[in-house]
């Protein structure tokens, strides 16, 4: 008996030190990228996307993505990191989280989306962050190729330093035919950030207008779990 009240004294205790962080951190918490090209900060939208965000964040709080790579990295398109460590080894990964491509957010340059399988409910701890306005990439329908990848949030510094590793010099690398920087690009820390590091004027832009119908075009790229 007093192993179940223990038992149930730690979860209740868990939950409500989550409930309490998570009111802590807002609707709007901030996450600073620190990779060996300069730091990236990333302002999170739980009010759009709560299981998703939440998802980043278990990884972010365990410390996951720091020694990892941004191991794919395509022009123009995006650049996407959060599993591979630098001699191509798989962090360990939780359950997917469902997908919430049909939030409204758009993929306009800046935002952070979650990387999967063709399985819209498939998203682990890949991400990636948009190039350019990759509308074939938004929820169209819920059918397959149409299902969309989940918007959670968006660059408010260091839009920069996205840029820069998005000219990186890429090809083959550990399991990979192409899209792989030839100097790996090393996330060294992802962690938590205090509101004190957000600038007035975000660098992006709106990343919530309203929604925008169009086709998925033939031959647009993907973001794939590779």
């Amino acid at each position: 008996m007093k192993c179940s009240f223990t038992a149930l004294a730690l979860a209740a205790f868990l939950a409500s030190s989550a409930t309490y962080a998570q009111a802590d951190e807002g609707t709007h918490p901030l996450v600073r990228i620190q990779t060996n090209q300069g730091d990236i900060l990333i302002e999170l939208d739980r009010a759009s996307a709560p299981k998703t965000v939440d998802n980043f964040l278990t990884y972010v709080r365990e410390g996951a993505y720091d020694g990892t790579l941004f191991h794919r990295v395509v022009g123009d398109f995006m650049i996407q990191g959060g599993c591979f460590t630098p001699d191509f080894e798989p962090r360990p990964a939780h359950d997917p989280v469902p997908s919430e491509a049909t939030n409204g957010l758009l993929n306009k340059r800046g935002t952070i989306a979650m990387a999967r399988s063709q399985d819209p409910n498939s998203a682990t701890n890949q991400f990636f962050i948009n190039l350019n306005d990759n509308l074939h990439l938004n929820h169209h329908a819920p059918a397959p190729g149409y299902w969309g990848y989940t918007v959670f949030g968006k660059v408010v510094q260091g839009m920069d330093v996205v840029e820069r590793i998005g000219q990186s010099n890429t090809g083959a690398g550990g399991p990979f035919p192409q899209d792989v920087p030839q100097s790996p690009i090393v996330i060294s820390q992802a962690a938590l950030a205090p509101a004190a590091l957000m600038t007035a004027q975000a660098d992006t832009g709106d990343t919530k207008p309203a929604a925008v119908k169009h086709k998925r075009t033939a031959g647009a790229k993907a973001v794939k779990k590779k």
